[in-house]
């Protein structure tokens, strides 16, 4: 279960060691731009120590490297994919032969490692007008690719355009890039909300990109990763629903229908289809439904 994605700069050891107590469903040990060049060897160094000495409590790991067009990237895999990162996020993907380029390069050095081919992951970070357009292409390239991830800052550079907190300016590339996704099977995630201050901005923010239809957030403050996880967690109202659902759903199996009205509304497969990723859910958090708050 991955609703939050909190980024650790590389070269951070405070943050790199407490990396696992606040809450997030997933640590993004990032390498790229939260660390200077003259930093990087030393960052690379710290996060494969972090990874490999430090127990993280189930919370899954993933690795931001260097951009493809740099000269750390492949120092970066090196040193990382040894450790078995969950996932490897790869910024400024803009074409499908960027993420097959690291594709590549990952099995190899998975090779030399005797790791299994394709066991770390790939997200491509979607933040270029090019990246945005070719995001189904890139999302259905490779059996690597586990899920999409928008960087608003880096796009609305690229677009041209003032990045603001109502984020209208990144309307189109939010659903494009949750289509894309979903066209392709695999899941989506929505940029960070940058204002670390603004308590009442981040739920609205994040419950945008719920409504939207993405799988999750990532958050750069560890201060927004409980209103990320509650936002991205079922309600109350929500489980009951879902479990109405399947009773009314069963029933009409029973009647040999099928489809049913519940309160008025036909209950038919795709309704069924969503009861049953909240009920699923809910079980993968551990929620008993008397602990759900609306």
């Amino acid at each position: 279960m991955r609703r939050s994605m909190l980024f650790l700069p590389g070269n951070n050891p405070n943050m790199l060691i407490n990396g696992n107590c606040f809450g997030a469903d997933a640590v993004i040990f990032d390498l790229e731009d939260a660390v200077s060049p003259q930093e990087k060897d030393a960052a690379r160094i710290l996060v494969r120590n972090t990874m490999r000495y430090m127990d993280f409590n189930g919370c899954e790991m993933i690795v931001r490297i260097n951009s493809i067009d740099t000269d750390y990237w492949k120092k970066d895999l090196d040193s990382l994919l040894p450790e078995k990162p969950a996932i490897i996020l790869l910024p400024k993907t803009c074409t499908p032969e960027d993420v097959l380029l690291a594709d590549e390069y990952m099995t190899q050095v998975e090779g030399k490692c005797g790791i299994e081919k394709g066991t770390v992951g790939l997200m491509p970070l979607i933040e270029t007008a090019l990246g945005v357009e070719n995001s189904y292409r890139i999302a259905s390239c490779s059996n690597r690719v586990k899920a999409l991830f928008l960087g608003a800052e880096d796009l609305t550079a690229d677009l041209q355009c003032k990045r603001t907190k109502e984020g209208r300016e990144i309307e189109y590339a939010r659903t494009r890039l949750v289509v894309a996704a979903r066209a392709a099977g695999v899941d989506v995630y929505d940029t960070p909300f940058t204002d670390v201050n603004d308590d009442a901005g981040i739920v609205e923010d994040a419950k945008t990109a719920k409504e939207l239809g993405f799988t999750g957030k990532a958050s750069i403050s560890p201060r927004h990763v409980e209103t990320i996880n509650a936002v991205f967690s079922p309600t109350q109202a929500e489980i009951d629903y879902a479990y109405e659902v399947m009773g009314a759903i069963t029933l009409a199996k029973q009647m040999g229908k099928g489809a049913i009205s519940l309160h008025g509304k036909m209950i038919d497969a795709p309704i069924v289809a969503r009861a049953e990723r909240t009920i699923s859910m809910a079980e993968a958090l551990g929620l008993d439904r008397r602990d759900i708050n609306e």
